[in-house]
């Protein structure tokens, strides 16, 4: 257990800083934010009436699933490894409209195992002068069969698993097991530990 939250820990924090820069642009230039600009925010429309599809949203749903891809991709199996992952998470980010950062979490790996274990059956076994056309063709085939099956299989499973996951949070929540944020924000500053205080709270 502790190996798998070490390697999942090492998809992710490489990508910090991405994280860091979608926080930021979301923070100042949506609607409610200080400096909102459509263009940026994702929100109104744009000179010809269309809406504005902004950064924000295609950051978090496309952009930071897919750095978290590429990054277990190339823990798995180098570039090659990394190239695949991404393709093929990109066939579980389009089948839902939720972020898929779980479905880059498992995705990326496996595809990149996938194309490993591939990669071992021709191994030493092409004849010289075809080593590129085989690899990239193989990973080509390969990437693209994963990403058919993460759209139609991995996807909708995924998916199941994020909602199931947010109803068990909100179960916890909702039965007192975890306190939730407006609870914690309203509590009155007197009933604080570190706050003696006289008055009834």
């Amino acid at each position: 257990m502790q190996k798998v939250g070490t390697f999942l820990s090492g998809m992710i924090m490489p990508n910090i800083a991405a994280f860091i820069a979608w926080g930021i642009i979301t923070a100042l230039f949506i609607a409610d934010g200080p400096f909102p600009v459509g263009g940026i925010g994702g929100f109104g429309e744009n000179d010809a009436g269309e809406p504005n599809i902004g950064l924000v949203g295609p950051m978090i749903r496309f952009m930071l699933p897919l750095l978290i891809a590429a990054q277990g991709g190339r823990m798995v199996y180098g570039v090659r490894g990394a190239v695949v992952a991404v393709v093929a998470t990109m066939g579980v980010i389009v089948s839902t409209d939720q972020p898929m950062f779980l479905g880059a979490l498992i995705m990326a790996p496996l595809a990149a195992w996938v194309m490993k274990q591939i990669d071992k059956l021709w191994d030493g076994k092409i004849k010289p002068g075809f080593e590129m056309l085989v690899n990239n063709f193989s990973a080509g085939i390969v990437a693209a069969a994963l990403a058919v099956a993460g759209f139609f299989a991995f996807g909708p499973v995924i998916e199941a698993i994020s909602r199931g996951l947010g109803n068990g949070v909100d179960w916890l929540v909702d039965n007192g097991v975890l306190p939730s944020p407006a609870s914690s924000s309203s509590r009155p500053r007197c009933c604080s530990s570190t706050t003696p205080s006289t008055t009834a709270c």
